[in-house]
């Protein structure tokens, strides 16, 4: 089991690397791809992936993602607002084929995994985005990394026993600190290319804590949908991680937190 995590695991971030430093198209394609494959997987513990309304929200994200290409969409509100009333009125039509929170579900399910996952692909596009985009990854994986070790070592303190038993408030602390440490040494490193002063890798460091804490909430999120519904993974699609949501939980609320704090105080 450990091999095959590590294996799919090594993939994963090969195909990361891959994918964000090439940005643009490459990465505005794969990053709408995994966002309709975590739709899906979330769609399915609503017992709705292969249904119409599934399909509204499918070709929603898809729409979204060609927006933020060819920004057809003169106000987000209009794409919400047409959303709701397509939705709504696929509701109404189908009657009583859908219910009412099964409705939901799509509405919420394209917000929750395609919109907040397209912050990858903003913050690459932002200017020095080709460094910026790290610090989602730093304050998501580099965060729960960093949370285990302290955790494993000097957990006492349970964290939110129902949802996560294993995650303690030592294990909390580490990884935000560590997240802290980690941004400050990769904007230090990589200070003069991003043309910042030692006020900004600050910053940025404090950015990724606040990074931190959204992750672990994300994190918690996607186990208290996968409580609610009694099962143990999303999918099956990363060997030894399970599904797409299984492992971008937390990056799915710190993509669009990074590029909001990047974007107004730096």
């Amino acid at each position: 089991m450990f091999k095959t995590r590590l294996i799919s695991g090594m993939i994963l971030v090969a195909a990361a690397l891959f994918f964000i430093i090439t940005g643009g198209e490459v990465l505005l394609f794969a990053s709408c791809v995994i966002s309709l494959i975590g739709m899906y997987e979330l769609y399915r513990v609503y017992q709705i992936e292969r249904t119409a309304a599934a399909f509204v929200g499918y070709s929603a994200a898809a729409l979204y993602y060609l927006d933020l290409y060819f920004h057809w969409i003169p106000d987000t509100m209009v794409f919400v607002v047409v959303l709701l009333i397509v939705l709504l009125g696929a509701y109404v039509l189908a009657y009583p084929k859908y219910h009412a929170s099964q409705v939901t579900a799509v509405f919420f399910g394209v917000f929750y995994v395609a919109v907040m996952l397209s912050g990858i692909y903003q913050v690459r596009a932002m200017e020095q985005g080709q460094y910026l985009v790290w610090l989602i990854f730093l304050c998501s994986w580099g965060c729960d990394t960093c949370a285990y070790c302290v955790g494993v070592k000097l957990g006492k303190h349970k964290m939110s026993p129902l949802l996560s038993p294993k995650k303690s408030v030592e294990g909390a602390i580490g990884g935000i600190a560590g997240t802290f440490l980690l941004t400050a040494l990769y904007a230090s490193v990589f200070r003069s290319q991003m043309g910042i002063t030692s006020m900004q890798v600050l910053v940025l460091a404090a950015i990724s804590s606040a990074g931190g804490v959204i992750s672990m909430v994300g994190d918690l999120a996607a186990s208290a949908i996968k409580r609610n519904y009694e099962i143990k993974d999303y999918g099956t699609l990363i060997p030894g991680h399970g599904g797409i949501l299984d492992r971008f939980d937390s990056v799915i609320f710190t993509a669009p937190v990074i590029c909001y704090l990047a974007k107004y105080l730096l």
